[in-house]
């Protein structure tokens, strides 16, 4: 057994019995009171009430001018904030811990959220359609259903759902502890990166940060769905697997060596005349490749070089020449000097 640090990136020999998390009172409780206040952000936005005001205050303010040594900087701190690159890095973790885990519950959880994250924030946004500061068109407004889609914020709903599932996923509530601390700071800073830099209101930023928690507090009302998927998807593999074992061809048993036909000469040289038939003609089974080969081999009666035909097997044709003896009569045949 492996006891280094490394032995932890071993894969699993069974799946852990990971408990899913379930939708419990205090759970329920946090998830009504911030669709209250995702409703009031909402709501004093509508009525272009104190939180435009001060959005006009933020904005005019120009944080990008006050610090401008750190705009490179936040540049690619942003970054983390998009769907496309941080999809892809959390998507990449959480592949390989199911692949250690032999379970599809993290890959199907991140779907899920960004689904839901896509249908929900994207609603909204289109549905009040308002302008970001760079394209406001009268100081103090709202800038509501003139055609954008900043608000909610995009980038800071994004930011705390994707990274948020890193902390919804952990196994222990110490590493649940440590990575809701990581998350809520990279949304934060996230969220005002993006009113540094000018794409978003203060309320864009808020209301963005609501909807992302609202998010991942839903998740336990989806876990049985993903349950069920996830038994869907392993059956289907099993039933492709077998369906793929049965169309595989049977394997084919390699047939027996071919028997080697000897010229007569060589076959019948120094052996008794009882033993030519068993040595020349091996005894092959019905329907054997080489029978018919044989047969058309012994039918035709090929001549020899010297020109003298071929007896049939197991036949002792007499030697031509009187001047070799016989054979098996011990004494050594003699080359022919003739033609």
């Amino acid at each position: 057994m492996r006891t280094d640090i490394f032995a932890r990136l071993d894969r699993e020999p069974e799946p852990p019995k990971i408990v899913a998390p379930r939708m419990s009172r205090h759970r329920i409780a946090l998830f009504g009171g911030t669709l209250a206040f995702y409703l009031a952000i909402v709501w004093a936005v509508l009525i272009t009430s104190w939180l435009v005001a001060l959005d006009w205050k933020v904005m005019l303010f120009r944080p990008y001018q006050q610090w401008p040594e750190l705009h490179a900087f936040l540049d690619y701190y942003v970054v983390l904030g998009q769907r496309g690159p941080t999809a892809v890095m959390v998507a990449c973790w959480l592949g390989w811990r199911s692949w250690r885990q032999h379970t599809l519950r993290p890959l199907l959880v991140l779907g899920t959220s960004l689904l839901l994250l896509n249908l929900s924030v994207g609603a909204v946004k289109l549905g009040l359609g308002r302008l970001g500061p760079h394209y406001a068109t009268q100081i103090g407004s709202a800038e509501m259903f003139a055609g954008g889609d900043i608000f909610p914020s995009g980038h800071t709903a994004n930011a705390v759902v994707t990274w948020g599932i890193l902390a919804y996923l952990a196994t222990t509530p110490r590493a649940r502890r440590y990575l809701s601390a990581v998350s809520a700071t990279v949304s934060l800073g996230v969220g005002l990166t993006t009113v540094y830099i000018g794409t978003h209101w203060l309320s864009d930023v808020v209301l963005g940060w609501a909807a992302g928690l609202l998010i991942l507090l839903a998740l336990p009302w989806f876990e049985p769905l993903i349950a069920r998927t996830e038994t869907w998807i392993f059956a289907m593999r099993e039933r492709w697997r077998e369906r793929r074992g049965g169309a595989r061809p049977a394997p084919v048993t390699g047939a027996g060596p071919q028997p080697v036909l000897l010229p007569q000469s060589m076959a019948t040289e120094g052996l008794a005349p009882g033993t030519v038939t068993a040595a020349a003609e091996p005894v092959l089974p019905a329907g054997h490749p080489a029978t018919g080969a044989r047969a058309r081999a012994h039918g035709g009666h090929p001549a020899r070089p010297g020109g003298m035909p071929v007896a049939p097997t197991g036949v002792r044709r007499p030697p031509p020449h009187t001047e070799r003896g016989a054979r098996g009569s011990g004494s050594p045949a003699r080359p022919m000097t003739g033609g």
